[in-house]
Order: structure tokens, then C-alpha cells, then sequence
């Protein structure tokens, strides 16, 4: 089995938070299990997210980046 890759696992998150949030709002059973199911999903998706971002150098905004003596 081969090794997903940043933006594959965050797509699979993605994709399970969709299908929980549809389940949520259609179920009358077990919420608190899709509740407690959800907020595992956002936090994995927030460490892919920032993961990802790292990966791609887009975590930010730099100023004055690379231009020496500017004030």
C-alpha cells in the first residue's frame, strides 16, 4: 500500500467532514458521536491544512522579503 500524499489524506478529511456533516443533519439518532467524529475530522484537517500550506511555501505573508536595506 502505498504512502498518500499531503493533499490526498487532506481530501479524504475533507470528504469524511462532508459525508458527517450530511449525516448530522439528516440522522435523529447518535449525534454525539457524529459531533465528537466531526471535531477529530477539523483537527486533522487544520494539521493537514497547515502541513500542506508548509509543503506548497504559502503559509504566510512575507514583507520586505529578499530586499536588503529597505525601510
Amino acid at each position: 500500500m502505498a504512502l498518500k500524499t499531503t493533499l490526498e489524506q487532506l481530501e479524504s478529511v475533507q470528504a469524511a467532514i462532508a459525508s458527517s456533516e450530511n449525516a448530522l443533519e439528516t440522522s435523529k439518532g447518535d449525534k454525539r458521536l457524529v459531533r465528537q467524529r466531526l471535531e477529530t475530522l477539523y483537527a486533522r484537517e487544520e494539521k493537514l491544512l497547515a502541513r500542506y500550506n508548509n509543503e506548497q511555501n504559502t503559509g504566510g505573508i512575507a514583507f520586505n522579503v529578499g530586499v536588503p536595506g529597505r525601510f
